[in-house]
C-alpha cells in the first residue's frame, strides 16, 4: 500500500491517485518515487494475519504474568516519554495522512494524557484492591482476557490504536489492523514508538502486532479463530451491532466504538462566548470526528445571541492545507450527503443561518469545491426535533443544528432538556454550559446517556483520569460504557489467600458467631430490662 501526501491531493487528486493505483497494482515500478509518495506498508494477506493471532496467543500467558507495576507504570511511563521525543514526527506523519496541523498536534496530546502519570495511577487502581481479613489476604483484581484484536477507524487511526496499546498493560497481547486507506501513522506509532518499549522490558515477540489489510477478511479470521478472546471494533452503528452479534456467537467478547451524536446543552445563565468556542468545535475536521459537539440544546432566552456568536466563530474556521497553521477544515470528498441532510433540515421548518456551501481550498465558493462551509441551522423547538435527520442521526459533515427550545418555566425547560439527553439513541459524550450551581448539580445527577458529560468546558479536550472513548446505546452497543481498554479488555477475579483458618470455620463459622452475637444481645436486653425493673420499685 503506497501512502501519498495529502497536499499533493489538493494540487493534482486525478495524477496522484491514478499514481497511487499503478503502483499498489504493479504496473509501475517502486522506483525513483516522487516525494509525493511519503511511505509505503506491506499488505498482509490470510497467512500472516494468522501468524500475527498465534504469536499473540503464545505471548499472552507469558506476559500475563508480568507484574502490573512493570506492566503499567514503567511500561507508560517509558512509552510516555517515546511518545513526547517523537511527538513533532508523529505530527508529521498525521498532516502526511491528511490530519490538519492542529488536529495532529491535539490527536498527539490525547495520546500523552493516556499515558500520563495521573493516568496511570487511575489505571493501576483500578486493576488491583487488597484487604485483611483475619488470617487471609483478600484480594480483587482485573486479569487479562487474552488476545485483543483492534479494528481502527479509518478517520484517527493512529489515535485510535494508541488507545488500544492500553490493553497491553492489562496483560494482554494486541493485534492491530492498519487500515489500507491510512496505514502509515498506525504501523509508524506501533513499530517506532511502541514495540522498541516492549522490547526494552523483554516482552515476549507478539505481545503487539501489527498487519495492514482489508477489514472484511482480518475481521472474519479473528471471529473464525479459536485463539481471538475481544475483537476492538471501530465502525459506524449499523455494522457495529451486526458485527457485535457475530462476536458473540462465535465466543468473543465486542468492544464496540461507534458513531456519536454529541448534545450541547446551554441554559440561559452560561457564558455564551466560551460556550460558543467550545461548540464551535463541531466543525474540526469538518464534522469528521466521531467525538465532537452535533447538535445544541438552548434555552430559548440566550438562543438568538448565541446563534450571532456562532455565525462569527464559524466564518473564522477556514479550509486549506493540512500542513498550514490554523486550517481546520478538512476535505469532503462526497458531500452529496452534506446537501441531502440540509434539505432535509430545510423542509422541516429550520433556517440556515451560516454556511451550506461548497468552497475550494482558498474559501472561494465552488460547488465543484471539495470543502464545505461550517454550517449552522436553527431547528424550532425540541417537540419535533428529531424528526430533522440532522438532529435524529450522526453526521459526519460541518453541519451544526441549534435547536432553541419553546419557552416556559425554567424548572419544567430544564426537565425537558435532560429527557432530550437522555432520550439520544447515541451515547458518546455530552456537554453542558451553565452557572446556576443547582442546574449543573441537576445536570450531572440526571443525565445517564453517554461515556462522558463535561460542564463549561471544552468538547473534545483530553483530561486526565477521564475516557477518551466508549458510551452507550448506538456508540456502544449492549455493553456499552466508557472505554478505558485496560479495564474492558480485562475481568474482575476474587482472590483470597488464608495462612491458618480452619476450613469448617470457614463454612459455619459465621452461623455461630451470629448465634452467639444474637444471645448476647438478648442477654444484654434482659438485664437492662431487670434493672429497669428494679428502679421503677424502688422508686
Amino acid at each position: 500500500m503506497y501512502v501519498v501526501d495529502s497536499d499533493a491531493l489538493l494540487d493534482d487528486a486525478f495524477a496522484t491517485l491514478t499514481l497511487k493505483r499503478k503502483l499498489e497494482s504493479g504496473r509501475l515500478p517502486a522506483e525513483n518515487l516522487p516525494p509525493t509518495i511519503v511511505g509505503r506498508v506491506a499488505r498482509a494477506d490470510r497467512a500472516a494475519t494468522d501468524l500475527a493471532v498465534e504469536a499473540a496467543a503464545a505471548a499472552a500467558p507469558v506476559w500475563g504474568t508480568v507484574d502490573p507495576e512493570t506492566r503499567i507504570e514503567e511500561f507508560g511511563t517509558l512509552l510516555y516519554r517515546r511518545l513526547a521525543d517523537q511527538a513533532e514526527r508523529i505530527t508529521e506523519v498525521l498532516v502526511q495522512e491528511g490530519h490538519p496541523l492542529a488536529l495532529a498536534r491535539w490527536q498527539v496530546s490525547g495520546a500523552l494524557e493516556v499515558f500520563g502519570p495521573e493516568s496511570l495511577g487511575f489505571y493501576r487502581s483500578q486493576m488491583l484492591q487488597e484487604y485483611r481479613h483475619g488470617e487471609r489476604v483478600i484480594s480483587v483484581r482485573r486479569r487479562p482476557d487474552g488476545v485483543v484484536c483492534l479494528n481502527p477507524p479509518q478517520n484517527a487511526p493512529l489515535s485510535s490504536a494508541l488507545l488500544g496499546v492500553t490493553a497491553i498493560m492489562a496483560g494482554n497481547a494486541l493485534v492491530v489492523r492498519a487500515p489500507r486507506s491510512a496505514p502509515l501513522g498506525v504501523m509508524y506509532v506501533l513499530q517506532e514508538v511502541v514495540a522498541p518499549v516492549l522490547a526494552e522490558l523483554g516482552a515476549p515477540a507478539g505481545t503487539l502486532g501489527v498487519v495492514c489489510g482489508d477489514p472484511a477478511p482480518m475481521l472474519d479470521a479473528w471471529l473464525e479463530s479459536p485463539l481471538v478472546d475481544d475483537i476492538m471494533y471501530f465502525g459506524s452503528s449499523e455494522n457495529g451491532m451486526r458485527f457485535q452479534e457475530r462476536c458473540i456467537a462465535a465466543g468473543k467478547k465486542p468492544i464496540l466504538e461507534l458513531a456519536g451524536n454529541d448534545i450541547v446543552l446551554v441554559w440561559k445563565d452560561a457564558d455564551l462566548e466560551l460556550a460558543a468556542e467550545a461548540i464551535t468545535e463541531s466543525f474540526y475536521g469538518s464534522g469528521q470526528l466521531c467525538m465532537i459537539p452535533n447538535q445544541v440544546v438552548a434555552h430559548p432566552e440566550i438562543a438568538d445571541r448565541l446563534l450571532e456568536l456562532l455565525a462569527a466563530r464559524a466564518a473564522e474556521i477556514r479550509p486549506g492545507r493540512s500542513s498550514e497553521e490554523g486550517v481546520l477544515l478538512t476535505p469532503v470528498l462526497r458531500n452529496e450527503k452534506f446537501f441531502a441532510c440540509l434539505r432535509d433540515a430545510v423542509e422541516h421548518g429550520a433556517e440556515v443561518v451560516c454556511g451550506g456551501h461548497a468552497v475550494q481550498a482558498d474559501g472561494v465558493r465552488d460547488t465543484a469545491g471539495i470543502f464545505l462551509e461550517p454550517t449552522v441551522v436553527k431547528v424550532r423547538g425540541l417537540a419535533g426535533a428529531r424528526e430533522v435527520a440532522a438532529v435524529r442521526d450522526e453526521t459526519f459533515f460541518p453541519l451544526l443544528p441549534v435547536i432553541v427550545a419553546e419557552p416556559g418555566a425554567d424548572d419544567e425547560l430544564l426537565e425537558r432538556f435532560l429527557d432530550f439527553v437522555n432520550g439520544n439513541a447515541y451515547g458518546l459524550r455530552n456537554s453542558a454550559w451553565a452557572r446556576d450551581p443547582a442546574v449543573i448539580d441537576r445536570i450531572v445527577t440526571r443525565i445517564t446517556q453517554g461515556g462522558l458529560l463535561k460542564v463549561n468546558d471544552s468538547h473534545i479536550g483530553f483530561l486526565p483520569y477521564l475516557p477518551t472513548h466508549g458510551g452507550t446505546g448506538l456508540t456502544g452497543g449492549v455493553f456499552g460504557e466508557a472505554n478505558y481498554p485496560i479495564l474492558r479488555t480485562s475481568h474482575i477475579q476474587g482472590v483470597s489467600v488464608a495462612t491458618g483458618a480452619r476450613p469448617s470455620e470457614a463454612v459455619f463459622g459465621a452461623w455461630r458467631a451470629l448465634k452467639a452475637a444474637t444471645a448476647g444481645a438478648t442477654a444484654a436486653g434482659a438485664t437492662a430490662g431487670d434493672t429497669a425493673a428494679e428502679a421503677a420499685a424502688g422508686a
